[in-house]
């Protein structure tokens, strides 16, 4: 039974974790697009969207980060035999790329901060496409159980993205055309 309340504990962090980065990514686009707006407007924006990413980072997307983690390694202190497991092998490479795609958020964040976010709103777009690769991907590899069958369900997934991103750069087009 504490399986699985560590089991649900996990789940309801992961889904605040991934709200928290889904986001975040909406907020660096807002960030970026102040670039097109006036002086004052700019100023204005960008000390709300500054605000607004600290405290979606610091009070939930890290917090979340964190017991997410933690409430995963419980479980596999509590049941190790899942470490024996093939496809939870490529769920653990996937976590990696989880904590690595956060902390690339966590720079982002940084450069709002100080003033030095570079990047356009289009990279930003594309930026959260990862995301949702990683949730799609754990998510057929947890349903399914094998380290192999989830690629059907990431193939379809990438076919999707390809299709969004044909979509974004549609978008793009018809609001400069505006």
């Amino acid at each position: 039974m504490f399986y699985l309340y560590l089991k649900a504990l996990h789940i309801i962090f992961i889904v605040c974790w991934f709200a928290g980065l889904f986001y975040i990514v909406r907020l660096f686009v807002y960030y970026a697009e102040t670039a097109d707006k006036s002086d004052v407007e700019q100023k204005v924006l960008k000390e709300q969207y500054t605000l607004m990413t600290n405290r979606l980072w610091n009070i939930i997307t890290w917090p979340a980060a964190v017991l997410a983690t933690g409430f995963g390694i419980a479980m596999l202190i509590f049941n190790p035999t899942l470490l024996q497991l093939p496809w939870m092998h490529v769920k653990l490479l996937f976590v990696v790329l989880l904590i690595a795609y956060h902390l690339k958020c966590h720079q982002f964040v940084k450069q709002i901060n100080n003033s030095t976010m570079t990047k356009t709103s289009s990279f930003f777009r594309i930026w959260n496409e990862g995301a949702t690769l990683i949730l799609f991907s754990v998510v057929f590899l947890v349903i399914l159980k094998s380290a192999f069958n989830w690629i059907f369900g990431v193939v379809g997934l990438v076919g999707l993205s390809v299709l969004l991103m044909m979509g974004i750069k549609l978008y793009k087009k018809i609001r400069e055309s505006k």
